[in-house]
């Protein structure tokens, strides 16, 4: 089964039909975002994401949901680290102990977009993502400089900043080089939530090229589950 693939590059980031209200002030659903693509509903092309935070067990993990903005299931994060592995982690997790995890992002038909793993006793303590081959795309490196959380790193370079803005690990934003915020991570309204449960606002309001794109909706997707320590 084919998966969904990142949007083809090339599109006007600063389109404004692409924009779309930020949350706390969104009056009612938002736009879509214009793309080639439009007549798919894909991670890749939807502006405004929700993810559950409430797992639902499978037989081999844990899958947390992804919908848009309308309730529609569009996508799950999976768990993928072997079950005695994460039991492993949440014993020893506060003894600072680095024990590799991984994640897997995936379409609604269940095939794989994107992975992310944090490799064994790494040093950095970062996550690598790749596609669902193995292909790299950068890795999210931890930071600890004031409010940056993490550094999105791909082909050698720094291509966006994680920045905490919230009470909460995974409240943040993200930036481009030139300071530009090209997604962020929250608390939805629950006047606009279309979930009943526990759940993530994420939003990428425009197009961005590759590797960018893949960055930020791995990033974005699992910041809660892998990027932040399990509680307890």
């Amino acid at each position: 089964m084919t998966s969904s693939a990142p949007p083809p590059p090339g599109k006007t980031p600063g389109d404004a039909s692409a924009r779309e209200p930020r949350r706390g002030n969104m009056p009612g659903a938002p736009g879509r975002r214009a793309s080639s693509r439009s007549f798919e509903r894909t991670l890749f092309t939807e502006p405004v994401l929700y993810v559950s935070r409430e797992a639902k067990p499978t037989t081999v993990g844990q899958e947390y949901g992804v919908f848009d903005r309308h309730g529609l299931h569009i996508g799950d994060v999976a768990v993928t680290t072997p079950s005695f592995l994460r039991r492993v982690i949440q014993h020893l997790w506060k003894s600072g102990q680095h024990i590799g995890r991984r994640f897997e992002v995936r379409d609604a038909n269940q095939s794989t977009v994107l992975k992310v793993e944090k490799p064994a006793k790494d040093q950095l303590a970062r996550f690598v993502v790749t596609r669902a081959d193995g292909t790299p795309i950068g890795e999210i490196i931890p930071a600890d400089a004031g409010r940056v959380r993490f550094t999105l790193r791909a082909e050698s370079k720094t291509i966006a900043t994680v920045i905490a803005t919230g009470r909460q690990r995974w409240e943040v934003t993200v930036e481009d080089p030139a300071g530009a915020e090209v997604a962020q991570v929250g608390v939805p309204s629950p006047e606009l939530s279309p979930l009943s449960g526990n759940a993530c606002l994420v939003e990428i309001p425009q197009q961005v090229p590759e590797p960018l794109a893949s960055m930020l909706i791995a990033t974005t997707l699992t910041i809660d589950l892998a990027l932040t320590a399990p509680s307890g």
